[in-house]
C-alpha cells in the first residue's frame, strides 16, 4: 500500500503537468491551422505577447520552488507541477493580452 501511494504521489504531478501541456498545444495548433494566432502592431508589443508562456513558465517555477521552501511538498514534485500551472497561466494571459487592441 505504501509503494502505491509513493509511485502515485512521484508520477501524479507528471500526468497533470502533462495533460496541461498537451491542452495548450493542441488550442495553438488549432489557432495557428486557422490562422487566428495574436498579431500586434507594434514590435514590442509583439515580443511581449510572444514571452507570455515562457514567462508564465519562470513564474510558475519560482512559485513552485517558494511552495516547496514553506511546505512540506517535495522540491522534486513543486518545481514542474508549478512550470505546468505557469504554462497554463501563461497561455490564458496570452488569449487575453492577444484580444485587446
Amino acid at each position: 500500500m505504501d509503494l502505491a501511494s509513493e509511485i502515485a504521489r512521484t508520477l501524479l504531478p507528471l500526468v497533470i503537468v502533462g495533460g496541461i501541456a498537451v491542452f495548450v498545444i493542441k488550442r495553438l495548433e488549432h489557432k495557428y491551422k486557422k490562422g487566428s494566432l495574436g498579431k500586434k502592431k507594434s514590435k514590442g508589443a509583439q515580443n511581449l505577447l510572444d514571452s507570455l508562456i515562457p514567462l508564465g513558465m519562470l513564474s510558475g517555477c519560482v512559485v513552485g520552488i517558494l511552495l516547496s521552501i514553506f511546505s512540506p511538498i517535495s522540491l522534486l514534485s513543486a518545481i514542474p507541477l508549478g512550470a505546468g500551472i505557469g504554462f497554463l497561466f501563461g497561455y490564458f494571459t496570452y488569449e487575453i493580452y492577444s484580444k485587446k487592441e
